[in-house]
């Protein structure tokens, strides 16, 4: 039932989805972070919801417009079910506002396959990612995925290999210029965050401990299955699903090595498992098995939603 309502695009998924995101995320802050009275803590709760919404825009755009998608809603409904495991990014801006800005860099980059363009597209996936690091710096090392893209697809032209610095140059002025007019402690912001902390002690409660350990398996076997079935995959596709694989794995060196660590750090692989979850669940697969996996998936994520309220 599950499986048959999302296998197709249509105005009834997106309204169900639209209200399903609303409902928890206005679950979870009047919750757990209960709306502040001031107007600066009403309108930052009100830019990470538009966020929210914008980064599951973004990532339905990725895979319908490079094909990656057979018309199924499967991503959006994933995208949103994985955010419920790590509930409490719904009250972290600045790594809403970097996994965002992330996702704009990744659309351009997996889009420059078809050589169109070429230049911009990589222009404007390093500045992305130079914005993204802005409000989480270690979300930096998503800049590999601009140097692998130019290495396969535009290594011979030599301006390709500039356009990255020109782009880090035209962030970091605008930041210090913004930040010495306006807030200079975005600075002191950018430079601790700068820090490696390989710890992984860092669980407040058995919740978010149980959070992380069913979030692995569910991101292991998409992982897995992506993996072992991508040489029966239209070879037009490698390139992308290759791609798809890099930004997993860069988002969890992120994870890993980034200091504040927490679950909500995990932002970062939601888009690229998301993906690899739509590629599964779009196989001829039985039914029934289609179905007992996302029922797993969704049962999954509003326990760990719930528990960590």
């Amino acid at each position: 039932m599950i499986t048959s309502l999302f296998r197709k695009s249509t105005p009834l998924n997106y309204t169900v989805m639209v209200l399903t995101v609303v409902i928890f995320f206005v679950l979870y802050h009047v919750s757990s972070a209960p709306l502040g009275t001031s107007v600066e803590g009403i309108f930052e709760t009100i830019a990470i919801g538009l966020t929210l919404f914008g980064s599951l825009f973004i990532v339905n755009f990725i895979v319908k417009k490079n094909g990656l998608s057979k018309d199924s809603s499967y991503t959006i409904l994933v995208y949103f079910l994985l955010h419920l495991f790590i509930p409490h990014v719904f009250e972290n801006i600045n790594l809403m506002l970097s996994n965002f800005f992330v996702l704009l860099a990744f659309r351009r980059l997996i889009s420059l396959q078809s050589l169109k363009f070429a230049k911009e597209k990589v222009f404007d996936a390093s500045l992305w990612v130079f914005v993204a690091a802005l409000f989480h710096f270690w979300s930096i090392l998503f800049i590999v995925m601009v140097f692998i893209s130019i290495i396969v697809h535009v290594a011979r032209d030599y301006r390709n290999w500039l356009l990255p610095f020109i782009a880090l140059f035209a962030v970091s002025t605008s930041f210090l210029l913004f930040a010495l007019l306006f807030n200079e402690q975005r600075i002191d912001y950018l430079f601790n965050s700068a820090t490696i902390n390989l710890k992984i002690d860092y669980f407040s409660n058995v919740y978010e401990n149980l959070a992380i350990s069913l979030y692995v398996p569910v991101v292991l076997f998409f992982l897995a299955s992506l993996a072992l079935t991508l040489s029966n995959r239209p070879l037009v596709l490698h390139t992308s699903y290759k791609k798809i694989m890099t930004l997993f794995f860069i988002a969890v060196v992120i994870f890993v090595i980034s200091s504040g660590k927490s679950n909500d750090l995990l932002i970062f692989t939601v888009a690229p498992v998301a993906m690899m979850a739509t590629r599964h669940l779009e196989l001829k697969h039985p039914q029934w098995q289609k179905e007992v996996i996302l029922g797993l998936l969704i049962v999954c994520s509003f326990f760990t939603f719930f528990s960590q309220l």
